[in-house]
């Protein structure tokens, strides 16, 4: 349940780093997908940068390669996509027992890590990254609905990124009423936000979850071809018309090394000129993606 100061100021008006926002920060009525895919725990785990957030691990041991795209319809800063590529994590001095991990999620952090999050507009980059710290940068994204289909693409100056093809579940009659935490780095700080999300959603597990991904060669993405990543999702979940709150209230800490970092990561340079434009780029057009297939 999202916290009770939430309810207070329901109605009220925000205005940070010169971006309006109704309160509290919400979207309605927003299609969106998930889907869970397994890789190697080892792989996955050092793609986590610094010595606080671990992968975490399934009963069988491998890690959680996590997909949610949200075509957000209704929002204070208007519509966008948000395409976020994820590895399920834990946050603490080691890695989290595996099963402990899920059902004890508040003592061990459980999560997930960004590791690229484009969206469409200009605005939601501005305020993603620059409040809550989150790897957002605009590409050309679309988000399809067909009777059987969710289909979502994300290229990166005309190059190809990334697609998920997920089949729609039956009935979108399962409630979920849920909080997580979304992990990232910047400013060389580890950023902790918190959604809430109401809403109802069709699911399938294992043998009934269908889904094909495709994962391009461009630089935001390629080394996840690496992972050794099941093209059989454990789990795809598609909700009609999502409903979530995120939490004005954040967390950061600096990051942790066994040796001095050599590079500064992004910083606030990379959101400091940005405009308050809801423009979105072109859709994707790129075709050839199928031999980038995930099999």
């Amino acid at each position: 349940m999202p916290p009770k100061r939430i309810k207070r100021y329901t109605g009220k008006y925000a205005l940070v780093d010169g971006i309006p926002y109704t309160m509290p920060v919400n979207a309605k009525n927003s299609p969106a997908l998930m889907a869970g895919f397994s890789c190697d725990w080892e792989k996955a785990n050092a793609l986590l940068p610094g010595d606080e957030v671990h992968a975490l691990k399934l009963p069988n041991g491998r890690a959680a390669l996590l997909i949610t795209i949200i075509n957000y319809i209704d929002t204070s800063i208007g519509k966008y996509i948000e395409y976020s590529i994820g590895i399920a994590c834990t946050h603490g001095s080691k890695p989290a027992p595996r099963l402990l991990n899920a059902m004890m999620v508040k003592k061990y952090g459980t999560g997930q890590y960004i590791l690229d999050l484009p969206v469409s507009s200009e605005i939601s980059v501005k305020g993603g990254k620059g409040i809550w710290g989150m790897p957002k940068h605009k590409a050309n994204l679309d988000f399809k609905v067909t009777e059987n289909h969710v289909t979502s693409q994300y290229e990166k100056d005309g190059q190809f990124a990334f697609r998920i093809e997920i089949e729609i579940p039956k009935s979108p009659s399962m409630r979920i009423k849920v909080g997580s935490v979304n992990y990232c780095r910047f400013r060389n700080m580890l950023m902790a936000s918190y959604i809430y999300f109401d809403t109802k959603a069709g699911a399938n597990f294992f043998g009934k979850a269908k889904a094909n991904l495709y994962i391009g060669d461009h630089p935001n993405v390629s080394f996840l071809r690496n992972i050794d990543i099941n093209p059989d999702p454990f789990f795809t979940t598609f909700m009609p018309k999502a409903n979530g709150i995120l939490d004005d209230h954040f967390e950061c800490w600096f990051m942790t090394y066994d040796t001095p970092p050599k590079e500064m990561p992004e910083g606030l340079e990379s959101v400091v000129n940005l405009g308050y434009t809801e423009d979105w780029l072109p859709d994707p057009i790129i075709t050839d993606y199928a031999k980038f297939k995930i099999q």
